[in-house]
């Protein structure tokens, strides 16, 4: 069942995806398989550490695998250099704004999976990313935050080049 709203990337996003994916297949899986393998031909193998932690570990990445590969399965890439209307807030902006004590904060759109709010980049399903949709520049939105209410005024809108 595909999800209930689109589990948008970045083109970057995707590819910092798609390069876990490739290292955790191609480069960590192989290598605790070998590990296994050379374990289990010791003997015993309930008290053998390296098998019981290489079987541990091998779980672990085949877990993130099927992880990856369902956030991979289920993105759409969407390259906001595209955005065919740059006048307004859509996904992959990177919008300033003022809150009512004139405090700026500039923020850039991207999927749920690359959000990094230290980075200024938060998740298209924030509150603050949902409040911004379809802004234009001097329009006021009101978010709901855990810290209570706020209002804040888009002061610049910008789109990668």
């Amino acid at each position: 069942m595909p999800p209930a709203h689109p589990n948008y990337i970045t083109p970057e996003g995707f590819a910092k995806l798609r390069a876990e994916y490739d290292q955790l297949l191609g480069v960590e899986r192989p290598r605790i398989v070998e590990i296994v393998s050379w374990a289990a031909g010791n003997g015993d193998r309930s008290e053998n550490g390296d098998y019981l932690y290489g079987r541990k570990r091998m779980r672990e990445i085949d877990g993130q695998l099927r992880r990856l590969s369902k956030k991979m399965k289920d993105a759409k890439v969407v390259d906001p250099r595209h955005q065919p209307d740059k006048s307004k807030v859509f996904f992959g902006a990177t919008v300033t704004i003022a809150d009512e004590d004139d405090q700026h904060r500039t923020v850039t759109i991207v999927g749920n999976d690359e959000a990094d709010a230290s980075a200024g980049r938060i998740g298209w399903g924030s509150p603050i990313a949902r409040a911004l949709r379809g802004a234009a520049l001097g329009d006021l939105r009101r978010v709901t935050l855990p810290a209570g209410e706020k209002e804040y005024e888009v002061i610049d809108i910008r789109y990668p080049a």
